[in-house]
């Protein structure tokens, strides 16, 4: 269904390969334009806007078992905050 393209670098000039698998990636997620810029400039441009740097992690107590873990947001208090395994076994509770 999908070939790899050709295609030029708006940020390098550089022409990079848009591959089959990256077109269905970006049809999956419902992105109608192709990538302009390659992917070292898009990695660098990344880099310079912040991101892909360490996350900041926020020490809580976990609602479900009482131990001392981590997690990626700053909980606001209006809501419970689990472990991985309890917020997995959470998760599979809700399921079914």
């Amino acid at each position: 269904m999908y070939e790899d393209k050709t295609l030029v670098c708006r940020d390098c000039g550089n022409e990079f390969v848009f591959s089959a698998s990256e077109q269905a990636f970006f049809a999956e997620k419902g992105f109608q334009n192709e990538p302009s810029r390659c992917p070292a400039c898009r990695a660098a441009r990344r880099a310079q806007n912040g991101g892909n740097g360490p996350r900041q992690m926020y020490e809580v107590i976990c609602d479900g078992c009482g131990r001392t873990t981590q997690v990626p947001f700053q909980p606001r208090g209006d809501r419970p905050v689990y472990c991985r395994e309890c917020f997995d076994a959470q998760r599979q509770n809700a399921r079914y």
